[in-house]
């Protein structure tokens, strides 16, 4: 399999942390690929005409392509568990489906920052994203204890792979304030060894 790759892309990190912790990096080819919006750069247009990663070529030459698709491909070849039988399952899709959101809001921030030229450039639509993030932040302090300190499923790592993306690139911003259960757990899933090997540079 061939899986192309940022080391600075979220949601291909959770990709790279389902792979280690099921035992399946060696048998993906890992393919550097980077791109924004107004320029795909090496993105693999011919395998994911979005010009998104991760992607993943099979053996079989098909594609898949977005992380939770990637995600739920490879822990059912590995008979892994991290998608549990029904009805953990609900509570950890949505969980995943926070983590992405979460992530999506963050990527957008950056975007504006980045891409946007400074002269238009829309303040209160930032704080709109960073308010979205806030939100599901304080949702996850306050409802999600019971699940987050149950087995690892993929919610749980997609969600270290959002806040570690907001140390990342919002670090000013201080996430942990007032939220100190969701900072212990996100203290503990950061020591893994599948997440200390795979904390973004650059």
């Amino acid at each position: 399999m061939r899986l192309y790759h940022s080391p600075t892309t979220p949601y291909g990190r959770k990709v790279m942390v389902l792979l280690l912790e099921t035992g399946q990096v060696g048998e993906v080819e890992v393919v550097p690929a980077s791109g924004t919006p107004l320029d795909p750069g090496t993105q693999p247009l011919e395998v994911n005409p979005l010009g998104k990663i991760p992607a993943l070529v099979l053996d079989d030459g098909s594609a898949l392509y977005d992380s939770r698709v990637i995600c739920r491909y490879l822990d059912d070849r590995a008979r892994a568990g991290l998608y549990p039988e029904a009805p953990r399952l609900w509570r950890t899709l949505t969980l995943e489906a926070t983590a992405d959101g979460i992530l999506e809001a963050a990527l957008l921030m950056v975007y504006e920052g980045r891409l946007r030229p400074a002269e238009i450039r829309f303040a209160p639509w930032v704080e709109g994203q960073w308010a979205k993030i806030a939100r599901a932040l304080d949702l996850l302090e306050t409802r999600w204890q019971d699940h987050l300190s149950g087995p690892l499923d993929m919610g749980q790592i997609a969600l270290g792979c959002a806040l570690s993306y907001l140390d990342f690139r919002h670090a000013a911003r201080d996430w942990r304030q007032g939220r100190p259960r969701l900072a212990a757990w996100h203290e503990r899933i950061a020591a893994r060894e599948s997440m200390a090997a795979t904390v973004p540079q650059g």
